[in-house]
């Protein structure tokens, strides 16, 4: 059976963003990116390219690029693009933001998707992916950067009740966080975080449609493997990073002459 068979959980038909963003915040960060009028726009790890979307739709006349390595996001987002009359002014591609050539331009989106830029053999790293962040962009011009950060050191058993293997030294502080960005060549224009509302919204989104399936097709083959991963994804939000880690969502001006 292939992803799209009716008889399989569906994914993520629920949200609208990939991520902790309510509709209110959406619309800040594409109005204070829009205002900027950017020429180009490159989504990193796009997904299926909803605030890139939006943003062209603020900004007649940009042209955007969204990359990512989910082909079935991606077609989701050429979709979106044809409803929405934007297709001729956007292309989503299905490769690496690893080392990408697709700069300087003069708006980044990358919200969640900072390991994209780093090498994965080596622990994720935001210091390195904010200095490619910066050779990616124009001077004067705009990144808005989703990351995470610790709300607060976290507890051994919080730890272990995360993704496996996760470490107290998988995040920075938020104060570290945007230091990083300025040592990178930014300066913060404005700073915010994730609400605990935001959150419940997109994690409870983020399985909705398959709890639902799972509810009504217990005997199905896939059911148990299913609700295995849905019932440890569940585990890991509500015994271990709930209330622990946040989400910052930066918007950036790149310094002049850097």
């Amino acid at each position: 059976m292939t992803p799209s068979d009716p008889a399989l959980p569906p994914r993520l038909g629920s949200l609208t963003f990939h991520g902790p963003l309510s509709e209110a915040r959406a619309a800040c960060l594409l109005g204070r990116l829009a205002a900027s009028g950017p020429a180009d726009v490159l989504d990193i790890g796009c997904g299926w390219g909803e605030l890139l979307l939006r943003l062209l739709d603020a900004v007649p006349g940009a042209e955007g690029v969204g990359i990512d390595v989910n082909g079935e996001d991606l077609a989701r987002g050429r979709a979106l693009a044809e409803e929405r009359g934007l297709a001729g002014r956007v292309s989503f591609v299905e490769e690496s933001a690893l080392g990408t050539d697709r700069g300087p331009v003069d708006a980044i989106l990358c919200l969640g998707a900072s390991q994209a830029l780093c090498d994965p053999d080596l622990p994720h790293d935001p210091a390195a992916a904010l200095r490619e962040l910066r050779r990616l962009v124009r001077p004067g011009g705009r990144v808005v950067l989703g990351e995470g950060f610790w709300e607060r050191a976290p507890t051994a058993t919080e730890l272990a009740g995360m993704w496996p293997g996760a470490r107290a030294d998988d995040h920075f502080s938020l104060g570290a966080l945007v230091d990083l960005a300025i040592e990178a060549g930014f300066r913060p224009a404005w700073i915010e975080t994730a609400s605990a509302e935001e959150w419940e919204e997109f994690e409870s989104g983020y399985r909705y449609d398959t709890e639902v399936w799972l509810a009504a097709h217990p005997g199905h083959p896939l059911a148990a493997e299913t609700r295995a991963r849905v019932d440890r994804q569940r585990s890991s939000w509500l015994n271990g990073y709930r209330g622990v880690l946040g989400i910052a969502y930066l918007t950036l001006v790149a310094v002049a002459g850097d």
